[in-house]
């Protein structure tokens, strides 16, 4: 297995593009990675962006990543509002944000959704990110869903109990609108976590996982 550890004394800009296609999918995929990364490396960059909401839900996604990123000063949050379920008839314009993005930010780590989820929105995510980032170490995260695409991943983040409980609450706290559903609960979030923290043997008991296409040295 291969381990890549995070150097607490890190001091040089670490940058870290978010990618999320609906408003809590950056949470749900990467959240306690993303805060254990914050709290490794000093000078930390964040690009924060979100493809799919409406008001209600771009209010909470607001509130959520400025949760997550509390701790980073320097970041940017973008929360776009293309249709829900639409996004792939969206192409052209969705495209457009990803070049724009490219153009403003060159990030050594970008975060997306796994290439072979079964959510429409999610697949294009993925295949736009790896269209447009060609030189860069992306790791897709999963979304546990009634699909149930969950697959075999190849990189995991060993977490800790903090992190994963700061990452819960935090989801929580910051989605009302998704407490109604059966799925979002903090059962389903630490079940997933506890299941990638055997398969990773994590000595925190607790992991998320990645699918890791490319990587350089």
């Amino acid at each position: 297995m291969l381990k890549i550890s995070f150097d607490k004394t890190a001091e040089s800009e670490y940058k870290i593009l978010c990618l999320g296609a609906h408003c809590d999918d950056i949470e749900i995929g990467c959240g306690g990675t993303i805060l254990k990364l914050i709290e490794n490396y000093k000078n930390v960059i964040i690009y924060w962006v979100v493809f799919s909401s409406n008001e209600q839900r771009a209010t909470e996604a607001k509130k959520s990543a400025s949760i997550f990123l509390k701790e980073v000063q320097s970041k940017k949050i973008i929360i776009k509002e293309f249709r829900d379920g639409f996004l792939p008839f969206h192409g052209i314009e969705v495209k457009e944000c990803f070049e724009q993005l490219k153009q403003e930010f060159s990030p050594d780590l970008i975060f997306t959704h796994y290439r072979d989820d079964r959510h429409q929105d999610h697949r294009l995510v993925s295949d736009l990110t790896w269209n447009t980032f060609r030189n860069h170490l992306i790791l897709e995260y999963e979304i546990p869903k009634y699909d149930g695409d969950l697959g075999i991943p190849n990189f995991f983040v060993h977490l800790d109990e903090g992190i994963c409980r700061r990452k819960i609450q935090y989801l929580l706290d910051a989605f009302a609108t998704q407490n109604n559903k059966q799925w979002f609960t903090d059962e389903t979030f630490r079940s997933i976590l506890r299941i990638r923290g055997i398969e990773s043997n994590s000595p925190g008991n607790y992991a998320e996982a990645f699918y890791c296409r490319k990587i350089f040295f």
